[in-house]
């Protein structure tokens, strides 16, 4: 009997015959300013081994401590996924043996998470609200990094040697894991992607880590097994690790419903294993067959005293959490007066952080979103940065729109101005003053490039005395570019219409 295939089967034709089940593990890298056990930096950036010790490299002897501002970072989580906070949970050594656990065991937790049956709502593309059940979220270590140098991949699979770097080993994680996710149907892999992308904004308004997924701080398992329609049993699951990128969680979901599909229509069983997900490709590879709990050898770590936190202070923690990223974005979606659509996309560029700061600097709101999902989003695309990451700031935004709300210059004016502080020329002002970008204001200026137009287009001036209005443009765009876009458009229509003695309407 065959176990394995190449082939897939379509979305449509395997929705038709299974259902999906989900369960789906987010790792957050905190940001704290030491690691878990230990007082080394979390600092990135540092030369290979140089944020090390005995205790995050597992010298005999050494013994951990807890990390204060971890433990806190976990109950704001889990009081922010409504979830119930232990009164007494421990930490247990998970045992197994991987070169980048210099200890040969993870400082994790396993029966006793400090977090656990909490929930999560989820909004749809279109507006529809799913519920994601939280099984736990509890504290751990990372681990260090593995580089496979000499291969054509990156991987293990070809590489001449391979390297090790154990800065990141005990850096603080937090693993928030779902209870099966039942009832998506075809929609699974979407609410895979709302899922982890909603959980990324709540660990960002949290405040205990960036969440920048492209850097490793938040990274998913895609947990995937089938069930044909009808039967509560669910099949058997594969895990696809480590995946970095929301459009990523989506593909990996939807990859492996087609994946499994095949297998069991063809009469095969899936394996329990890890897999990999190629970003390439969009598909998935074996890794390893996937251990249970009870290989993992758990007990108690010995050297780490039960973390009991108080009532009083898991109730100043949660008289402390913001606004639900979701209810957040309800009321500003209100405020603004956009649609929910447009409140998507807004979400999805990671605009409404900087637009909120901008309207918060001055800006009117339709401004602040104007030029955050216009020129500023245009220009993170080209260069491949998030939006938080242009070396503008809100203020320095918000100035532009109160330069162009003034008359002091128009979009196309601005759009320089913006491309001047991009490109690093200074403020807003300082670029109008450098580049001479100002909006020709003066009137006498103004009527004699008008005069220049009407006396070089005479066809046209009469073309407009005849009625046609509509071919003014041209005359206005004589004058714009006799004043290198630096006139009031309007006010020059309205000059030109006044000189041939025409009226608008």
């Amino acid at each position: 009997m065959t176990t394995t295939t190449d082939e897939l089967v379509s979305y449509e034709d395997a929705l038709a015959t299974y259902d999906p089940v989900m369960g789906l593990e987010v790792h957050v890298e905190l940001g704290t300013k030491t690691k878990m056990f230990c007082g080394c930096s979390t600092e990135l950036g540092a030369a290979p081994n140089s944020q090390t010790c005995p205790t995050c490299l597992g010298m005999p002897g050494s013994l951990p401590v807890v990390n204060a501002t971890g433990v806190e970072s976990a109950i704001k989580i889990g009081l922010a996924l409504h979830c119930e906070i232990a009164e007494w949970c421990r930490f247990a050594r998970k045992n197994y043996f991987y070169p980048d656990m210099p200890k040969n065991f993870q400082t994790s937790q396993y029966d006793e998470p400090i977090a656990f049956n909490g929930y999560l709502d989820v909004q749809l593309e279109d507006g529809e609200v799913f519920r994601v059940e939280i099984e736990r979220a509890h504290m751990e270590e990372d681990t260090g990094k593995s580089l496979h140098v000499g291969g054509a991949t990156g991987r293990i699979h070809g590489a001449s040697h391979s390297l090790l770097d154990y800065n990141r080993a005990g850096i603080p994680l937090i693993e928030i894991v779902t209870k099966p996710i039942e009832g998506a149907g075809e929609r699974a892999p979407e609410v895979a992607k709302a899922y982890v992308a909603e959980l990324r904004e709540l660990i960002k308004a949290l405040g205990v880590s960036e969440a920048r997924m492209e850097q490793g701080q938040m990274r998913c398992d895609v947990n995937l097994s089938l069930r044909p329609h009808g039967r509560e049993k669910f099949g058997t699951r594969s895990e696809t690790k480590n995946v970095n990128s929301l459009r990523s969680v989506e593909r990996a979901a939807r990859f492996e419903i087609q994946r499994h599909a095949a297998v069991l229509n063809s009469g095969g069983t899936i394996i329990q294993e890890t897999r990999h997900f190629h970003e390439d490709t969009g598909s998935t590879t074996s890794g390893r067959v996937k251990e249970e709990a009870e290989d993992y050898r758990y007990f108690p770590e010995p050297d780490l005293v039960p973390v009991a936190p108080s009532r009083e202070w898991v109730e100043e923690l949660r008289a402390g959490l913001p606004e639900q990223p979701l209810a957040r974005r309800n009321r500003l979606r209100e405020e603004w007066g956009v649609s929910a659509h447009d409140m998507q996309s807004i979400l999805n560029a990671g605009a409404i952080d900087p637009i909120v700061a901008t309207i918060e600097a001055g800006a009117d709101a339709a401004s602040a979103r104007k030029w955050w999902m216009g020129e500023l989003a245009r220009s993170a695309n080209e260069s491949g940065k998030a939006l938080e990451d242009l070396p503008i700031t809100a203020a320095q935004v918000a100035r532009v729109a109160q330069l162009v709300a003034s008359g002091d210059l128009n979009d196309k004016l601005a759009r320089q101005v913006i491309e001047g502080v991009l490109a690093g020329e200074g403020t807003p002002d300082e670029v109008v003053d450098k580049r001479g970008l100002k909006v020709v204001s003066d009137e006498g200026a103004l009527t004699a490039a008008v005069d220049e137009a009407i006396a070089g287009n005479p066809g046209v001036a009469d073309k407009i005395r005849g009625g046609k209005v509509a071919a003014v443009g041209a005359l206005v765009g004589a004058v714009m570019k006799a004043t290198r876009g630096q006139a009031d458009a309007a006010r020059v229509k309205e000059l030109i219409l006044e000189k041939l003695g025409v009226s608008e309407g």
